[in-house]
């Protein structure tokens, strides 16, 4: 029950993350003076990590093509979730999410859409599975794709975010919409800031 409760959460959450690849939003145009992009975060625990908290620090080297959005969406299309993954993890890895704790792991796609108040960061990637996944065949390792969502403010350069660090997309069978579904709770973000003038 606790699980199905944790799957409602995280499907109602998408509207604040974003179906990441198939929104109709247009990405902002490409402008070499904003890149490299750093921004730092705090990322706090919700539901059964609560309490918790890490440092997180995104690299974004560049942004993803539309050509590039579309071959992740005819992937998911044709092969669901796991073909996502598969597609994403043959892109080179235009950024890095580095956790502290961890070694990290490279962004494989990700947008910057404008929003009112300034924009918003969208990252979709692949997940290093662990080993101890793949020996044990844990239900984790199910949950093969990472999303994360900033939203900043143009002028202060500040903003708030979700990060999910296991996923995956899943059709819903009863609406045919494209869900998605976490191996736990989202982790806020907060006191996010641009680092990229610095």
């Amino acid at each position: 029950m606790q699980n199905a409760k944790n799957v409602y959460l995280i499907s109602a959450s998408v509207a604040i993350v974003g179906i990441l690849l198939l929104t109709g939003l247009h990405s902002i145009a490409q402008d070499e003076k904003s890149l490299p992009a750093v921004f730092q975060a705090q990322a706090i625990g919700q539901g059964t990590q609560m309490g918790q908290t890490f440092n997180v620090t995104i690299h974004i080297q560049e942004y993803s093509t539309p050509e590039e959005r579309q071959d992740l969406i005819d992937a998911f299309n044709e092969a669901g979730s796991e073909g996502l993954y598969n597609a994403l993890d043959k892109m080179p890895g235009i950024g890095r999410i580095a956790i502290t704790g961890t070694l990290g792991y490279d962004i494989k796609f990700a947008r910057k859409l404008p929003i009112e108040e300034g924009f918003k960061i969208r990252v979709v990637t692949s997940r290093p599975i662990t080993f101890g996944e793949a020996w044990y065949s844990t239900r984790s390792k199910d949950y093969d794709l990472s999303v994360l969502e900033l939203e900043l403010n143009k002028e202060t350069g500040k903003g708030s975010g979700t990060l999910i660090p296991a996923s995956t997309f899943k059709i819903d069978k009863k609406t045919s919409e494209v869900t998605l579904e976490a191996f736990q709770n989202p982790w806020k973000l907060v006191d996010v800031m641009d680092r990229s003038k610095e």
